[in-house]
């Protein structure tokens, strides 16, 4: 029987000193070998040793029992502060200091494992993705629930089977999420108005080298079957996610600040350019578009190029359409395609351009397009007018590149003006 220290005792009380066994009578939660598997939906997830080994505090506790010797001889001994015990033990308790050792959970360290694995299964419900196939939609790509790792509970719930079961040498744990079904499932399919070819752009990437084609085929495939709402805002950069090694990209030219140099994603801006073109020739309207910051022949005609970078400029334009717009792309040797499949309102597209306002010799040049767009009545719902100005090529030069502002002694005139369109 463990009885209660007097009154005095506990209100000076203070680890490593407790009151009463069964505080501290826990045992042992993990042994050094154990093995801890955690899963989430079908995911598995083993708990390195060391991170299990942080999730246990071990400490020495002292307690006084009535039933049992104490451990030291020397009943002097005083294992916290000495005026502590001469003030609130006897001589009588001082034989009945005992000494447990203690385990206990560490809530941080478990807590902060928790969030970090949270942020590896968390994910955003994927739509089902579509395709047309005889001129009707059928999906390729099948929808996927989204999940969220509910961490609070997960914490509880691993403490509550370290605490009731322990580890002797397994043990797996099953922790709670939360699901998100995708917004567009198999179902959607024939209920989404989409029922004809609205639009398509089209750009020629004729003369890229290897890395620059490699990435717009990269970049491309992250939009094909990708849906829009009606009513919805497309973000290219949005669609387009992370641009870098990992996602499948090399390093090629791009545009940046002052000059033209290598980066992963070099390339995506012929891809951004051509869906900007299907959303022209849709008739949608166009909320953000950037022009390059000089000519580039890949984007002939000049003036209807868009430029983009994560996270900013981006591409953006709303589905301004009744039915949802499926987007299709293709490349056809240097030819990329963006198909724009929806619901054919009646709508009438006219555009007037591109067209030069303004070119100097030095490569620096203005254009400009105008789309209009009326509705099935003649009633205009779009006038918008696009306004580009691009500057010399000789303000952004390539890497170990010269640029010659005036004709070499030993260049031909035809050279000089062959060199002059590319510069």
């Amino acid at each position: 029987m463990v009885r209660y220290i007097t009154l005095l005792s506990l209100l000076f009380l203070s680890p490593p000193f407790s009151a009463l066994a069964e505080e501290v009578s826990a045992g042992n939660i993990v042994s050094n070998s154990a093995a801890i598997t955690l899963t989430i939906n079908q995911q598995s997830e083993i708990v390195p040793q060391n991170i299990a080994n942080s999730w246990i505090e071990n400490s020495n506790v002292f307690f006084l029992s009535s039933s049992e010797r104490s451990e030291f001889e020397n009943i002097n001994y005083c294992p916290v502060n000495e005026i502590f015990c001469s003030l609130t033990l006897t001589e009588m308790q001082r034989h009945h200091i005992k000494l447990f050792y203690q385990t206990s959970l560490n809530d941080d360290a478990i807590k902060s494992y928790i969030d970090d694995l949270a942020r590896k299964v968390n994910r955003d419900p994927i739509d089902a993705k579509f395709q047309i196939e005889d001129g009707k939609v059928a999906i390729f790509s099948e929808p996927q629930n989204g999940i969220t790792l509910d961490t609070e509970k997960s914490v509880e719930t691993i403490k509550s089977a370290l605490k009731s079961k322990g580890i002797k040498s397994s043990l797996t744990i099953e922790l709670p999420f939360v699901a998100e079904k995708p917004s567009i499932g198999y179902e959607d399919a024939n209920n989404m108005g989409i029922n004809s070819l609205v639009g398509e752009g089209t750009s020629n990437f004729k003369g890229s080298p290897k890395n620059r084609i490699h990435n717009i085929g990269v970049a491309t495939s992250r939009f094909n079957g990708v849906l829009i709402k009606p009513g919805e805002e497309f973000s290219f950069v949005k669609n387009l996610g992370e641009v870098d090694a990992e996602h499948g990209y090399l390093p090629e030219l791009v545009i940046k600040h002052d000059k033209t140099e290598p980066e992963f994603g070099g390339g995506i801006c012929q891809v951004s350019t051509t869906a900007f073109r299907a959303a022209i020739y849709s008739g949608l309207k166009i909320t953000a578009r950037r022009n390059h910051a000089y000519p580039v022949s890949y984007y002939n005609p000049q003036g209807m190029d868009s430029t983009v970078y994560i996270p900013n400029p981006d591409l953006r334009f709303i589905n301004n359409t009744p039915g949802y717009i499926l987007i299709q792309t293709i490349i056809d040797g240097t030819i990329l395609k963006f198909q724009f499949y929806g619901t054919d309102d009646g709508r009438q597209i006219t555009i007037d351009g591109p067209k030069v306002l303004e070119k100097k010799s030095d490569g620096s040049m203005k254009t400009t397009f105008t789309q209009n767009v009326l509705d099935k009545d003649g009633k205009e719902i779009i006038k918008d007018i696009f306004n580009s100005a691009y500057n010399s090529p000789d303000k952004y030069p390539h890497p170990g590149q010269e640029i010659f502002t005036t004709k070499p002694d030993d260049w031909s005139k035809k050279q000089w003006e062959e060199y002059k369109k590319t510069h």
